[in-house]
C-alpha cells in the first residue's frame, strides 16, 4: 500500500487554488471538479513542484467513469492516486499500482452495508468517508474493512479535523485553505 504520510489532504475544486497548493508544505493533494483538458497541465505543474496528485475521477468534467475513462486516466494522465465510488475505476487503478481511495457516503445503515461489500470487493488503499463530521463511525469502518479511513465533506472547523483524527482517521480532505494553514500551524499535516 502506498502511504500518504500527511493528515491533511488539501483539495481543490478550481484551479484558482493551485498556486496555494503548489507553494504549500503538503506533498499530496486532491484534485476535484476540473475540466478534462486541465488534467495533464495540472499534473505536469504538480510534478515540477514535487507534489503528488490524487484525482477524483467521478468529478472530472467531460469524463465518464467507464472503463475507457479509467484507461485514459491511468495511461495518459497517470495520477499518483484515484478517488472514486466506482469499483471498476478503482480495480483498474490497483492493477496499475496507483493509490486508490474508495469514497463512501454515510447515508443510512443500508448504504453503509453496501459500502462494506464494495470495499471488500475493491480492497482500496484508503476509504474516504463522507460526511467527515461523523467520527463515531470511523473506528467501526476502519475495523470492519481493515483499511485506513480518510474523512471529508462538511469539515469546516479545526475541531472537525481534530475530532476525526482523535476518532482514528488517517487523514482529512478539505477545500478550506484556512484549515490547511491552521492545521499546518498546529503541526497537523
Amino acid at each position: 500500500m502506498k502511504n500518504i504520510n500527511q493528515q491533511i489532504l488539501p483539495s481543490i475544486k478550481n484551479l484558482q487554488k493551485l498556486d496555494a497548493i503548489l507553494t504549500s508544505s503538503y506533498e499530496w493533494f486532491v484534485l476535484l471538479e476540473v475540466h478534462l483538458s486541465n488534467l495533464i497541465p495540472v499534473l505536469r505543474e504538480a510534478k515540477k513542484h514535487e507534489k503528488k496528485v490524487i484525482i477524483h475521477a467521478d468529478l472530472i468534467q467531460g469524463l465518464k467513469t467507464d472503463d475507457f475513462a479509467a484507461e485514459f486516466l491511468l495511461h495518459t494522465v497517470r495520477p499518483d492516486g484515484i478517488i472514486s465510488t466506482r469499483t471498476n475505476m478503482l480495480q483498474k487503478a490497483k492493477e496499475k499500482n496507483i493509490l486508490t481511495v474508495q469514497r463512501i457516503f454515510l447515508l443510512d445503515s443500508i448504504a453503509l452495508e453496501k459500502s462494506y461489500t464494495h470495499v471488500r470487493q475493491t480492497k482500496p488503499d484508503y476509504i474516504e468517508v463522507l460526511p467527515g463530521i461523523i467520527p463515531e463511525y470511523i473506528g467501526e469502518i476502519k475495523s470492519k474493512t481493515n483499511t485506513p479511513v480518510i474523512c471529508g465533506g462538511l469539515i469546516d472547523t479545526f475541531d472537525h479535523i481534530q475530532n476525526a483524527i482523535d476518532a482514528g482517521a488517517t487523514a482529512i480532505t478539505t477545500t478550506d485553505e484556512s484549515l490547511w494553514k491552521e492545521a499546518s500551524q498546529q503541526n497537523i499535516g
